[in-house]
């Protein structure tokens, strides 16, 4: 089959790789319709290339068709039209019992010392193959595959996988109170996302980004939007436009390659080209982090406030504002998205008048063989690509 290898610092290939088979009872075959890109595809990118092994098969965003079944699964039935979550769960555990499949305690990555499984996500997450191919083995299947109706486009259903969980979370995390004031911060798909999903709730929303088709995108659902390139101070910005007093909730959707922070991004570079028996081990015992976001969100929240951070970071010894935090009192919540927990909330909302946008929330839907070119606009930001969906 055919499927989007890494092969070395920003440098995906469409090549060549053997069809995954039925290796457990619980095991399905998917055949893929469409799948997503990530900006955390984007950090395997570039970011965390020490933890990436050479033909690797990306992607943690699919949905497709069940062409086979092990002899154990569950409900499932060859034809159904499924979704996967991101991370791989079993459903059953003490962890995915308490809605928390991030950590589930039989995927749970332990050499790594990391939660749950994830598909297409490198050594530190059990270096699954991903659902960037023409098919992708589904592990757990029957605990983990969404089945959705059949009619309605791929694009209806597709963010159920990744980006509308996780905006989700992030927004459910912010506790923002009513009348309150959340400001996001990046306009990115989760960050678009999760504006979206705020403003759907009859929040009041400020989102920042310095990328002008972004700020177009949230700006054009009713967010009130900062440009980053047209401000000397982010924290004075957002207090003047919420009585002085900051944003009761803040959401960092940006994560470890924010812009501001150009010697991270100098070390982060350095570290991706460096032998992987020298580079993984720093990589887990250094703060190698962009920051500028995450510091930026404890500058505009309140006193009191809550900040809820969605974007992914990897380093272990970042520095933190541990001063300010404590003195502000802020609340501070985190954590990879728990899918399934919060799928029954989101599904609802996919209905014909669809009021998330989800129909047309994608950018650029190109061919599987185009997949170098969609991660390069989309890391390069080039094009107005905002999120890039991969179709076999």
């Amino acid at each position: 089959m055919r499927a989007v290898t890494w092969q070395g610092v920003r440098d995906v290939r469409v090549e060549d790789v053997p069809d995954p088979r039925i290796e457990q009872p619980t095991d399905a075959i998917i055949k893929i319709t469409s799948t997503g890109v990530c900006g955390s595809d984007l950090h395997l990118y570039e970011t965390l290339a020490p933890f990436m092994g050479q033909g690797n098969v990306l992607g943690h965003e699919p949905m497709g068709i069940v062409q086979e079944l092990g002899s154990e699964p569950g409900d499932l039935k060859v034809g159904d039209r499924v979704v996967l979550p991101f991370q791989i769960s079993c459903g059953s555990c003490w962890m995915c019992d308490r809605g928390l499949q991030t950590q589930c305690e039989t995927t749970q990555v332990r050499e790594q010392g990391t939660g749950a499984a994830l598909y297409g996500f490198s050594k530190l997450y059990g270096e699954v193959p991903g659902g960037q191919a023409e098919y992708v083995r589904a592990p757990l299947a029957a605990a983990n595959a969404m089945v959705v109706p059949e009619g309605p486009p791929d694009a209806r259903f597709l963010y159920l996988s990744d980006v509308l969980p996780t905006a989700w979370q992030a927004v459910e995390y912010a506790a923002v109170p009513d009348g309150g004031t959340l400001v996001v911060m990046g306009a990115g798909p989760i960050g678009d996302m999760a504006t979206r999903i705020a403003l759907h709730r009859g929040l009041r929303v400020i989102t920042v980004d310095l990328v002008p088709e972004r700020l177009a995108r949230v700006r054009a659902r009713g967010a009130e939007t900062i440009d980053l390139r047209e401000v000397d101070d982010l924290g004075e910005a957002v207090r003047e436009m919420t009585a002085g007093r900051g944003g009761d909730s803040v959401i960092d959707a940006v994560g470890m390659e924010a812009h501001g922070s150009p010697a991270a991004k100098a070390v982060q570079r350095l570290v991706g080209f460096l032998p992987e028996a020298v580079s993984a081990p720093m990589m887990k015992t250094a703060g190698v982090d962009r920051l500028a976001a995450l510091h930026a969100s404890f500058d505009v929240v309140r006193r009191g406030g809550t900040v809820s951070v969605i974007g992914v970071y990897g380093g272990a010894a970042d520095p933190m504002p541990m001063v300010q935090m404590f003195d502000k009192q802020i609340q501070l919540r985190m954590g990879q998205a728990n899918v399934r927990h919060w799928a029954p909330d989101i599904l609802p909302l996919l209905t014909d008048a669809d009021p998330l946008g989800v129909d047309d929330f994608a950018t650029h839907v190109v061919p599987l063989e185009d997949a170098a070119h969609g991660y390069e606009i989309f890391q390069k930001k080039q094009d107005g690509a905002c999120k890039v969906v991969l179709q076999p």
